[in-house]
């Protein structure tokens, strides 16, 4: 049986190499991805995305590993590497701390999903994270990825979608 310290260990490493995956499997799709090196800064990627205007815009994103949820906040560290700083308070994601939470669902060790939720939804469900069930239809689903910041389309799309 594992030890508290292994499962915390564990988790941590996990947490580190879902970021890169999901940067991956994003530098693939759209070149301009980079993980973002800042301890205290509340999102992990960014994204340059260019519209097809050709006009670019940037996309933070918080990388979070789900396996049946997805938690939406932040400030906290568990594990055996937490470490308490002052004045580090616990946060809930929103369009000010970041544009979308990728929640990275692992499959198998090499086949992942992942969940795209633009920030603006999380303060219309006034909750702290939400069940994978319950947001399937945000499941590989690039456009609102894309769309991330425009919040009239994510608000329809989310209503047509059955999420909101």
């Amino acid at each position: 049986m594992e030890s508290s310290e292994d499962r915390g260990r564990q988790a941590s490493i996990d947490g580190f190499a879902h970021e890169h995956i999901v940067a991956g499997i994003l530098m693939k799709k759209y070149q301009n991805v980079s993980l973002v090196d800042l301890p205290l800064s509340p999102y992990d990627i960014i994204i340059v995305f260019k519209q097809s205007d050709g006009k670019e815009i940037i996309i933070r994103a918080q990388v979070k590993t789900s396996r049946t949820s997805i938690h939406f906040t932040g400030g906290l560290r568990g594990g055996v590497d937490r470490e308490y700083k002052s004045g580090i308070k616990e946060y809930t994601q929103s369009p000010e701390t970041s544009d979308v939470v990728i929640g990275i669902k692992p499959i198998s060790f090499d086949t992942f999903e992942l969940y795209f939720v633009p920030t603006v939804l999380i303060p219309i469900w006034k909750t702290k994270s939400k069940s994978l069930n319950q947001i399937e239809p945000l499941k590989n689903n690039y456009e609102m990825l894309e769309k991330c910041k425009d919040y009239d389309y994510i608000i329809v799309k989310a209503k047509e979608l059955g999420v909101i």
